[in-house]
């Protein structure tokens, strides 16, 4: 097991916890890195530093890892709490966080491979575009749905149609940086190019949904 790995999962931890992390680590790295047919159940084991009896006592069968990790990397990266209304914070604020957190995940060069991965056309890829949508952005629409519901309740936000403006949200944040991305002919984004682009797609979000409130006006002084 790796510094790091042994480092995440904390001293104390139970050794089968232990493991379960080693192996999840070891799948977001090589499924990435050699796709789910490259990746064998024997490599992420040796990644591990754990036998491949050990990974199948945790795991099932590989889409089930391949699931898990999934799952464990948006947890990763945009928890639930991401998603908690904090009333006495602007909705701006709050949107602009949520938009920098997805833009993170998704512009991170496991996540490209994985995109370019599941498109790949092969004879399992649209069963794994499937398992990802399901183990992955799915569940973080319904979580972004359900925030958003909250601030229509509370009267911050106007919507009709909520799942309609989820996914334009999202849609909004990957833009052009992430096609150019997914077509390896991006320059390196800086965080001053991000925070602009995330800036700019919650104000574009908010002229259309944004109710009269003193949340939603309450903007943040000029970077």
């Amino acid at each position: 097991m790796t510094p790091a790995i042994a480092k995440s999962c904390g001293p104390g931890r139970p050794k089968d916890l232990e493991k379960r992390a080693a192996i999840l680590a070891a799948a977001k790295q090589l499924f990435p890195r050699s796709g789910f047919e490259g990746t064998s159940m024997d490599a992420i084991a040796s990644e591990a530093g754990v036998s491949k009896l050990t990974v199948y006592s945790h795991f099932t069968d590989k889409e089930t890892l391949f699931v898990a990790a999934i799952r464990e990397r948006c947890q990763e990266q945009m928890p639930s709490t991401l998603f908690s209304i904090d009333r006495s914070a602007p909705v701006r604020r709050q949107l602009e966080a949520i938009g920098h957190a997805f833009f993170s995940l998704i512009t991170q060069p496991e996540s490209i491979a994985l995109h370019r991965l599941i498109t790949a056309g092969t004879p399992t890829s649209h069963k794994l575009a499937q398992l990802f949508w399901d183990s992955g952005p799915r569940l973080l629409h319904d979580d972004f749905e359900k925030f958003l519901r909250q601030e229509v309740e509370d009267g911050q936000l106007e919507i009709e149609d909520v799942p309609r403006a989820a996914s334009q949200f999202f849609a909004l944040l990957k833009g052009e940086l992430h096609a150019r991305m997914l077509c390896g002919c991006s320059q390196p984004v800086t965080p001053i190019d991000t925070d602009a682009h995330v800036r700019a797609t919650v104000e574009f979000f908010l002229r259309a949904y944004a109710a009269c409130s003193e949340r939603v006006a309450m903007i943040p002084a000029t970077r």
